[in-house]
């Protein structure tokens, strides 16, 4: 009978018809906003998951599935990692995906199938070829054309360990739930077990299995599943995903993983806010000059003629054939008297100016990891988001320049209230640090926050950006300060003038903070 239902999770039981006495194998978990489920076909979802209780049913799903392995052709040495990542997904409580699928992602993730592939597959009997090549065709052909794919790969082959497990467990989980895919609950001791016994007697029980009792009709069913979802899946993964990845908090807890997540997907909201083009500059801004490095200035252009004036560097290389082993030599008289050659340019000297951009988050944020109705996400995420989104669009728009980012972190009394959001710092800003063109630092005060600032006043052009929960006063010498102030779900910015920035109070809170951060780029950039 069928039983409607408006809960968002419910459980559905089914029992399996076999030749044996009627056993209560396996029951249904569904996921559902709203509807009507009932025991047919017809009120199954994509995202349903199969718990198994009956343990000989379980055994049956892993080893029908070792077999319908497509990537590589089942072998006795490959079925132990096949095993192992199972049990790492059915560890962590994740629904298991058909093994054979786990192992095609394994065997791919980790270069397995290069110089192993076959053009003829393995028959399993009593299986529907199409199925077999639909699966083929829609759901490996998609994930081997998937760029974002492409990278999680690069960066799941620099794991070592039981890393690489993890972080295909982690792909696996991904690609569930952008395909609503679901899969079985089963216990890890089944898995276990399995594992204590050779490959090839595995491949051979699986094998027995298919001909005497012919194919599992939930594996069938989690094969079409899979078909089904990968003609409706638009990626595999996304940036996001890559980005976890390539910086390992894909393997860090929920907490970091989830801000990390959080703070990337509202940087692209918001830079998807701002001008693609750089903000036309605000008028009357302060400008600080600075001394100006040797090093800074560098000649460009082609060679347009040649002279007996210029730089060393521009001195042909047929000159230093005058070169000899007495002193003084050719070379040197002709120096003194002016008669070597060197190449003129037909441009002047190109100035690189030096830019630094400072971010000083004081301990006040602390308050901030509020969430208010009107923001989708924490306050301090929203502002770590402002962070990392100024920073990528200053890095773009001013890509001629020699920027640095200094991120400064003040802790008073040798405190580390803001721990962790320096940890993700850190993560997000990687590759500008490995670079050299970031540094998050720790300054015990004001005071030395502004020595900092007036140190770097020196060599380059400053501008400075606190934020905290309450007003900062700080005025360092030679450097531009404004003020973010996040005390609600609208911040209030003071620009390098020491007037307050005014928003339409009717924009949204999200927009507020975009328009702030356009104000901040037009004082910039």
């Amino acid at each position: 009978m069928a039983r409607a239902a408006t809960r968002t999770f419910i459980r559905i039981h089914y029992i399996q018809k076999s030749p044996r006495p009627s056993v209560n194998c396996w029951k249904q978990v569904g996921r559902e906003t709203t509807g009507t489920y009932g025991t047919g076909g017809s009120g199954v979802t994509l995202m349903d998951v199969v718990e198994l209780r009956d343990l000989d049913a379980a055994r049956k799903f892993l080893l029908q599935g070792l077999w319908l392995q497509r990537v590589v052709k089942p072998s006795a040495g490959l079925v132990r990692s096949a095993l192992e990542w199972a049990l790492e997904i059915a560890s962590n409580g994740q629904p298991l995906p058909p093994i054979g699928f786990v192992a095609d992602l394994g065997n791919v993730v980790y270069g397995l199938d290069r110089g192993r592939q076959s053009k003829e597959h393995v028959e399993v009997p009593g299986w529907d070829a199409a199925l077999l090549r639909n699966y083929e065709d829609h759901l490996l052909g998609k994930i081997y054309a998937d760029w974002a794919f492409e990278r999680a790969t690069d960066a799941l082959r620099r794991y070592q360990g039981r890393d690489q497990a993890k972080g295909l467990a982690y792909v696996i989980r991904q690609v569930r739930e952008h395909g609503q895919i679901g899969g079985v609950e089963l216990s890890p001791a089944v898995i276990r077990g399995m594992m204590s016994a050779g490959g090839d007697e595995l491949l051979a029980k699986g094998y027995e299995s298919l001909i005497a009792e012919g194919p599992m009709p939930l594996l069938v069913n989690q094969y079409k599943t899979l078909v089904s979802a990968a003609r409706k899946m638009a990626e595999v993964l996304v940036p996001e995903d890559v980005i976890a990845l390539e910086q390992r908090t894909a393997l860090a807890d929920m907490g970091q993983y989830v801000a990390h997540r959080q703070i990337l997907q509202l940087t692209a909201r918001l830079t998807a806010l701002l001008p693609a083009r750089p903000v036309r500059p605000l008028a009357g801004r302060k400008q600080v000059p600075t001394r100006v490095a040797d090093e800074d200035q560098y000649p460009v252009g082609g060679y347009s003629s040649l002279s007996t004036k210029g730089s060393i560097e521009s001195l042909l290389h047929s000159q230093l054939a005058y070169m000899e082993s007495e002193s003084p030599d050719l070379f040197d008289m002709k120096f003194v008297r002016d008669e070597l050659f060197y190449y003129s340019r037909d441009e002047n000297q190109f100035l690189r100016r030096r830019r630094t951009f400072a971010f000083a988050l004081f301990p006040s944020l602390v308050a901030a990891r509020f969430k208010d109705p009107e923001l989708d996400y924490q306050r301090i995420v929203m502002a770590l988001a402002t962070v990392l989104t100024l920073v990528r669009r200053l890095a773009d728009w001013l890509s001629t320049d020699a920027l640095r980012f200094e991120l400064v972190f003040v802790q008073p009394g040798g405190e580390k209230p803001l721990a962790q959001e320096a940890e993700l710092l850190q993560l997000l800003l990687q590759e500008l640090i490995e670079r050299g063109a970031a540094q998050i630092r720790a300054v015990p005060d004001v005071a030395a926050l502004a020595a900092v600032l007036t140190d770097q006043a020196r060599l380059s052009q400053v501008h400075c950006l606190t934020l905290a929960a309450t007003p900062v006063d700080l005025d360092p010498d030679g450097a531009v300060v404004s003020h973010l102030t996040v005390d609600g779900p609208r911040p209030t910015l003071t620009d390098g003038h020491g007037v307050r920035v005014e928003s339409d109070a009717d924009l949204p809170a999200p927009d507020h903070w975009a328009e702030l951060m356009i104000r901040v780029l037009e004082l910039w950039v």
